[in-house]
């Protein structure tokens, strides 16, 4: 058994490695490509720019956080939090972070090459109908990949991160879980994923493809208003799901939260109107909604979900029991965290990286949102873990008491 368990991981490092090295000469040569053609300009090609270019962003910002994933599972396994018990995975079925790099880097170099094969056709002239719905072909294929209900390609994980998915949008109908709650605060750090998913959701069920006409979904009223309802969802869904936690438990505090998650909703909602309409009002909405909002979310963040900033606590300014032993990490991480909340002054300062197209600058805004998050997750589980450990809650099954023997 052993030696079976040590081929199978040697076999995952093999092909992780062996899909690294395939991704990494693609990328070099994707951006080469791009580089040449100036496709990544401001005088770039403006359908590319439009249409297939969201499809890379896209999946590059969910293969991104499915990485930091990945290595958030390796560092709780190295520092022994019991994430498996917290988030109520089977120990024979949950995803070891050596799967998890295997599926990033196998998909990033499937999309890679794939866009690589698109990106040449385009520069040497192709610009039919066909090669256009390539980018859209591999969306629907990864998606077909998602909901195959055959035994292969980590079913279990997919059927459950599905389950999630709809325990999330059926939000306050389930009782809450941790991990349902969980995953809707990862959606909340892809809201530009939700919205390049629906644009190119508009731009290839609407068939606007086959003319390149990439404005339409951009120009027509119900799919602008559209993109306000993405903008808001993350946050609603998880407002709700503190609203349905309030419920059962009677916490005030999952009220306080909801409150959080309705100023992230403002805040989100008078982005997309000052991007709609760049006027000094509503940029002046914008920076006050915004700075209230962060105010908010840092609050919550460090004394709540990280359960730091304990005045009275024998470790100051942080917590009695820390996992890490290097104090300050916790330090550093709080400052990084706060200086990642800050990415929405990206919508005021309107910054530009040399000659690179706005949407690319956007892109690694989005980038560092997703990083922002993964940090977030390492301790939000570390103090979950410190609390179900200080209540005593360990295993499922608490067993009955021991009686004290008196030795004689």
């Amino acid at each position: 058994m052993i030696k079976i368990i040590s081929e199978s991981l040697c076999t995952t490092v093999k092909f992780s490695g062996l899909f690294t090295g395939g991704f990494v000469a693609l990328f070099i040569g994707y951006c080469i490509m791009a580089h040449i053609s100036g496709m990544y300009t401001h005088q770039s090609n403006k359908v590319y720019m439009s249409t297939s270019y969201p499809v890379l962003s896209m999946f590059s910002l969910f293969f991104l956080h499915l990485f930091l994933y990945g290595c958030n599972i390796f560092m709780w396994r190295k520092t022994r939090i019991n994430y498996a018990f917290i988030f109520e995975f089977a120990p024979t079925k949950e995803l070891k972070y050596r799967d998890v790099f295997l599926i990033c880097t196998t998909s990033m170099t499937i999309v890679v090459g794939v866009m690589f094969a698109h990106l040449t056709l385009i520069v040497k002239g192709y610009s039919s109908s066909t090669v256009q719905a390539i980018p859209g072909c591999l969306l629907l294929v990864f998606l077909l990949v998602l909901v195959c209900p055959f035994k292969i390609l980590y079913r279990s994980s997919r059927y459950h991160f599905l389950i999630a998915i709809r325990n999330i949008i059926l939000t306050p109908f389930y009782k809450v879980v941790m991990v349902d709650f969980f995953m809707a605060d990862q959606l909340c750090s892809q809201v530009p994923l939700l919205r390049t998913l629906e644009y190119l959701a508009c731009y290839y069920i609407t068939s606007s493809y086959k003319t390149q006409d990439y404005g339409y979904c951009t120009r027509v009223k119900h799919f602008r208003d559209l993109a306000y309802a993405v903008s808001f969802l993350p946050y609603y869904w998880r407002a709700m799901q503190c609203a349905r936690r309030w419920f059962d438990e009677g916490d005030i505090n999952h009220i306080v939260n909801l409150g959080k998650y309705v100023s992230a909703m403002l805040a989100a909602g008078t982005k997309v109107a000052y991007e709609n309409d760049n006027s000094a009002g509503w940029l002046s909405l914008v920076v006050i909604v915004s700075s209230v909002a962060t105010i908010y979310q840092l609050y919550w963040d460090f004394v709540k979900d990280w359960g730091l900033l304990q005045f009275n606590s024998k470790n100051p300014w942080l917590r009695n029991d820390l996992i890490l032993k290097q104090k300050y990490i916790y330090f550093i991480s709080m400052g990084l965290n706060l200086l990642l909340r800050l990415a929405w002054l990206q919508t005021v300062i309107h910054p530009n990286i040399g000659s690179l197209d706005s949407r690319v600058t956007l892109f690694f805004l989005a980038a560092l949102e997703v990083i922002r998050r993964g940090l977030w997750n390492f301790y939000r589980l570390e103090n979950e873990h410190l609390n179900n450990a200080g209540k005593f809650r360990a295993v499922k099954v608490v067993p009955l008491p021991f009686h004290e023997v008196e030795e004689n």
